[in-house]
C-alpha cells in the first residue's frame, strides 16, 4: 500500500507510455528509460507485471475504452493491483463518476484522456490529457491538400499552439497521447520531434511506437533497441530540467484566446504567430486580468465578443496605458468547430486571412522577445524563469536532418548563453551586441535543443 501510494503521489513527475506488454520481462526495457509511468490495454494486464513494476518505481494505469462496462473494468484493474485506470475517449458523465467512485474507495488513481473539447482545466483531475493530436513533422510539400505557411515556408503539423493555451489555462501536468499515423513505420527522428513538440511548451507526449518498432523492440532487434536508448535519451533531457516546466512565456505580444476563438484547435492564430518565431503570450479569456498583461506592448483578442464587461475594460486600460490591441473585424467571428475537430480546415485559414495580415502589419519585423535566422523547418518557445534572471529558448527540429548556423536575436542584454543537446554536454556560447538586444549563433543542431541566457 505504501508503495502504491508513492507512485500516486509522484504523478506530477510522471513519464508516460503505451506499453504493448505484459510480460514482466519487459520492465527492463522501460527502466533503461525514465519511463516510470506505463499505459496497458487490457490484454495485458497483469498482477504480476504490476507488482514487479511497482518495485522499480513504474506505476501501471490500465486503459479502458467507451463500449462494454467501464466499472467492471474499472473493478478488474483493482484486484489487478495496478496503479490507476486511464479513461481514454468520450465517456458519458453517469458511468465517469461510477468509475471514480469504485477508484477513490480503492485509493487508486484515475486520468481522462478525452476530445480537446471535452477538456475541463478547472476540474480537480490529476493530470489534463487528451488523445487527440496532430502528428508532429514538415508537411509534404507535394500532397495534394499540403498548406504552407504564412511565411511561404513549409507548413509545420504541430500541437504546440494548443497546448501553450492549455498550459496557460492549467497548473496541472498535461498529457498528449495522440498516436503514430496507422501503417506507419518512422524512423526515431518523428519520434524526437513528437517528445519535443510536447516538452518545448511543458507537457508530456505519452510516448507510443507504430506496430512494427513496437515488435522489434520486443524481439531484441539492435537497431530497435539503439533507437529507444535515443528515445531514452530525449526523454531524460527534459527531465534533468523540470525547472523549464514552471517557466513562463516572454514576450511583449499578448494573444487573448479561449475554446470559442480556436484555443483547443491546431493551425490556429497562435500557431501561425509561432511559425514565423514571434513570441507569444497566450492569455486564456478566464485568466485575463491586469497583470496577465503587465509585460505586453501588444495585444490580439481574438474574439471580443467573448468578454465580459470587466474584461474588456482591462483591455481599454490597455490601450489608454499605450498597449497596441488589435481585434476582428466589425461582425468577424472565429470560424465554428465541427464536433471532434482539432485542426482548422483549409477554407478556415482563408477567413482568418483579413485578421491575420492585419496582425502581420502590426508585428512586422519588430524583436518582440526574440528574433529567429535560418529556422524555416524548426518552431520555438521562448520563455522566462520564475525569478526573471533567465530567458530559456526552447528549439524544435522538424525535419529530418539536422539544422545549421542558426541566428538567435534576444531583447536585452545577457552576458551569458549556454546550448543544451540531449546527445551532448552543455556548450558555452558567446553572445554579441546587435541593435535589439543580444545576438547569439548556434553551429548546428539535431531536433531538440535549449539556449539558456543570463
Amino acid at each position: 500500500m505504501l508503495v502504491a501510494f508513492l507512485l500516486i503521489a509522484a504523478i506530477p513527475d510522471w513519464v508516460p507510455a503505451r506499453w504493448m506488454s505484459g510480460d514482466p520481462k519487459t520492465l527492463d526495457l522501460i527502466t533503461q528509460t525514465p519511463i516510470n509511468c506505463v499505459l496497458l490495454e487490457k490484454t495485458s494486464w497483469s498482477e504480476v507485471f504490476a507488482q514487479q513494476a511497482a518495485k522499480r518505481g513504474i506505476a501501471t494505469l490500465g486503459v479502458i475504452h467507451p463500449g462494454g462496462d467501464p466499472l467492471e473494468a474499472a473493478r478488474k484493474a483493482v484486484s489487478q493491483k495496478l496503479s490507476g485506470v486511464v479513461l481514454e475517449g468520450d465517456f458519458d458523465s453517469t458511468s465517469r463518476d461510477r468509475v471514480r467512485k469504485v477508484l477513490a474507495d480503492s485509493r487508486i488513481t484515475m486520468v481522462e484522456l478525452t476530445s480537446r473539447d471535452r477538456i475541463r482545466f478547472d476540474g480537480d483531475a490529476p493530470v489534463i490529457g487528451t488523445y487527440q493530436g496532430l502528428w508532429p513533422g514538415v508537411e509534404d510539400e507535394n500532397a495534394a491538400d499540403a498548406k504552407s505557411a504564412p511565411s511561404g515556408a513549409p507548413w509545420i503539423d504541430t500541437n504546440t499552439g494548443f497546448l501553450r493555451y492549455a498550459h496557460a489555462s492549467t497548473n496541472k501536468p498535461i498529457w498528449i497521447a495522440n498516436q503514430p499515423p496507422p501503417k506507419a513505420n518512422l524512423n526515431v527522428t518523428r519520434y524526437l520531434q513528437a517528445i519535443g513538440d510536447a516538452a518545448m511548451t511543458g507537457a508530456h507526449w505519452v510516448v507510443a511506437l507504430d506496430p512494427d518498432f513496437n515488435q522489434r523492440l520486443l524481439a531484441g532487434d539492435p537497431a530497435a533497441l539503439k533507437d529507444w536508448l535515443r528515445i531514452g535519451q530525449n526523454l531524460r533531457f527534459y527531465e534533468e530540467h523540470k525547472d523549464w516546466r514552471a517557466a513562463r512565456p516572454h514576450s511583449q505580444l499578448a494573444l487573448v484566446e479561449d475554446a470559442s476563438s480556436g484555443a483547443l484547435l491546431s493551425g490556429g492564430i497562435l500557431d501561425m504567430i509561432a511559425v514565423k518565431h514571434t513570441p507569444v503570450l497566450p492569455v486564456p479569456v478566464p485568466k485575463l486580468h491586469s497583470d496577465s498583461m503587465r509585460d505586453a506592448k501588444m495585444a490580439v483578442n481574438v474574439d471580443p465578443g467573448s468578454l465580459n464587461d470587466h474584461q474588456k475594460e482591462i483591455l481599454k486600460a490597455f490601450t489608454r496605458a499605450g498597449g497596441t490591441l488589435l481585434t476582428g473585424p466589425p461582425g468577424w467571428k472565429f470560424p465554428e468547430a465541427k464536433p471532434g475537430q482539432i485542426t482548422l480546415e483549409k477554407a478556415d485559414l482563408d477567413k482568418l486571412d483579413e485578421i491575420w495580415k492585419e496582425l502581420n502589419s502590426m508585428t512586422g519585423r519588430k524583436n518582440l522577445g526574440a528574433r529567429l535566422f535560418n529556422v524555416s523547418t524548426m518552431l520555438s518557445n521562448l520563455l522566462e524563469s520564475p525569478d526573471g534572471k533567465q530567458v530559456i529558448l526552447q528549439l524544435v527540429n522538424y525535419s529530418d536532418y539536422p539544422v545549421e548556423n542558426i541566428t538567435v536575436h534576444l531583447l536585452g542584454k545577457f552576458q551569458h548563453a549556454r546550448l543544451y543537446r540531449p546527445e551532448a554536454a552543455p556548450k558555452d556560447l558567446s553572445p554579441y551586441e546587435v541593435e535589439d538586444g543580444t545576438g547569439v549563433d548556434v553551429d548546428n543542431m539535431s531536433a531538440l535543443a535549449t539556449l539558456v541566457l543570463e
